[in-house]
This record gives C-alpha cells, sequence and structure tokens, in this order.
C-alpha cells in the first residue's frame, strides 16, 4: 500500500461520458473537494494532501482523469479537448451530488481547473492550482516566451505520431521515472510509487490518451487574451520548475478578480510533496473560508 493511501476507498464513476476510477476519503456527508492530478501522475499523487483534506473533514475524491490507468480511454485526440476534460469533472461532481465545484489541480489538473473556471465560472466555488499556468497563457508563452520555449519543447516533440510512445515505454519507462526524479528534490517520490506508475502506465491504450492530452492542446484554438476569471482563486507555485516559467504564474493571477497567491523559492514543478504542511494549511485555509 502506498504510504498515506491507507484510509482510501477506491472506486469507479459511471458517467455518461467515461468511466473514472477514484480514491476516496472522509466524511461522505462533508463539503466536496475534488483532486486532479497532471502527467504522467494519479490520484496516489496526492497521498500527501488527501489524509489532511479529510481530516479537517472534507470528503475528498481523487479520479485517475481519463486516458489514466484503469479509468476510460476514449479513441482519437479530440476526445482529450479540455472542454472534454472539464466535462468530466462537472459530470463527477454531479455524480457525488454536488453542483458546485470546489477543485484542487496540479500541472494538467491544474490547466483543467483553469479551463473550468473560464468557461464553466457559474458551477465552481473555488479553485487552487499548483505549477501550471492558465492553457491559453502556457500554450502563448510556448511559442512567444523565450524561456518557456526551451522548457516545452517535450510538448512540441508529442506532436509526433507513436514515437514519443515508443520513447515513453522503453526500458521500462525509465526515461519517464528518470523525468519525475529529476525535477524533484530527493524524496518526492519513493519506489513503491514507481511500482504503482509502472503498472498504470502499462494499462491498454494508457500512454496514449496520456500523450493525446497535449496532442489536443496543440490543435486547440484558445483565446490570445482569456476573459477574467470571477471564481476566487489560489496559485501555489514552486520557483524552480522545470517545465513552467514562475513569469506564467504572475500571468495567470493577474486575470483572476479574487486570487492569491503562495510561492515557494525552493519549490520544484512537485512542490505539493517537497511542502505538504504549508500547503495542506493553505489549502484548508483557503477551501474553507466559505464554510465557517
Amino acid at each position: 500500500m502506498i504510504s498515506g493511501m491507507e484510509e482510501a476507498r477506491f472506486g469507479v464513476a459511471h458517467l455518461d461520458r467515461v468511466a473514472l476510477h477514484y480514491a476516496e476519503m472522509g466524511p461522505e456527508d462533508g463539503p466536496l473537494v475534488i483532486l486532479l492530478h497532471g502527467f504522467p501522475d494519479s490520484c496516489i499523487g496526492w497521498r500527501h494532501q488527501m489524509p489532511a483534506l479529510a481530516k479537517a473533514g472534507f470528503r475528498v475524491i481523487a479520479p485517475d482523469q481519463r486516458g489514466y490507468g484503469v479509468s476510460g480511454k476514449p479513441r482519437g485526440v479530440k476526445a482529450y479537448d479540455l472542454d472534454e476534460l472539464a466535462e468530466d469533472i462537472v459530470a463527477l461532481a454531479t455524480h457525488f451530488g454536488e453542483t458546485r465545484l470546489r477543485v484542487v489541480g496540479h500541472d494538467w489538473g491544474a490547466g483543467v481547473a483553469w479551463w473550468l473556471c473560464s468557461t464553466r465560472g457559474e458551477a465552481m466555488e473555488k479553485a487552487a492550482m499548483i505549477n501550471a499556468p492558465h492553457p491559453a497563457i502556457w500554450k502563448d508563452a510556448m511559442y512567444k516566451d523565450k524561456a518557456q520555449r526551451k522548457k516545452s519543447r517535450y510538448v512540441k516533440a508529442f506532436r509526433l505520431r507513436v514515437l514519443p510512445e515508443m520513447m515513453i515505454r522503453r526500458k521500462n519507462f525509465s526515461a519517464l521515472v528518470e523525468a519525475l526524479k529529476g525535477s524533484a528534490r530527493p524524496g518526492a517520490f519513493d519506489e513503491a510509487e514507481f511500482d504503482a506508475y509502472r503498472k498504470a502506465w502499462r494499462e491498454p491504450k494508457a500512454i496514449t490518451s496520456m500523450v493525446h492530452w497535449y496532442r489536443a492542446l496543440l490543435k486547440k484554438k484558445l483565446p490570445a487574451k482569456p476573459a477574467p476569471i470571477a471564481t476566487p482563486v489560489l496559485l501555489i507555485w514552486g520557483e524552480k520548475d522545470e517545465f513552467a516559467d514562475v513569469s506564467l504564474a504572475k500571468r495567470s493571477i493577474a486575470l483572476c478578480e479574487r486570487g492569491g497567491t503562495l510561492f515557494f523559492a525552493e519549490g520544484t514543478h512537485w512542490v505539493h510533496r517537497e511542502e505538504p504542511q504549508p500547503i495542506n494549511d493553505m489549502l484548508i485555509t483557503f477551501l474553507r473560508s466559505d464554510q465557517e
């Protein structure tokens, strides 16, 4: 069992659109919080946050998003468009009896949270994003910002067919594992997690589906100037992120009418693993602020 996930209850939400495997903690009558992982993670990426949020009284649901693990894997790049990904989360909340969403996302999961705020603001209660800019700002910077172009070279490589999947699968996913280790502080991941990740990555169609998230983004027309976001937003950022420049964090939070930031000078892309205590405390305060 992965450390931190001992109390998790696992299930599958059979939605109209897709079936999503999920981990759950906390009281079933608590306020719902949905945690959204990124690439190439899974629900276990929240092992430091789930117990703390559950102890604080929240009902915590962490799905394996579409394309990941044993969750559904629709065919084709279009199935991984941001609108499809966002609708999954609206449907998941409805499945658990909620019409207003409290969402915490990391990496691609934060990208989905940003998109929910931009396109489905009426459904959003609160959103916390960890080390991911607004998708429109991210894509624009991939082409126009020198620092971000360098950090996003791997994204553009994902446009190729077949080859990225072949490279990822080589030598028991060694390149992917080394990328995770190399982009985080020592101890952020452990071998038990890598065993669980390899098992998830071996699922039929998993790697192709995961890469399709990037391919869909590169094909999507996004606004040059995203509209202001009314949803209360908390943006958490490790400044030593190898994949996203800190300037994108500042551009993203500037979109928010009610936005706050928490920066970690020594944090990496995986700052929620590296600094769980202060981040958990801030998340609980942020998510509780309308419950008192």
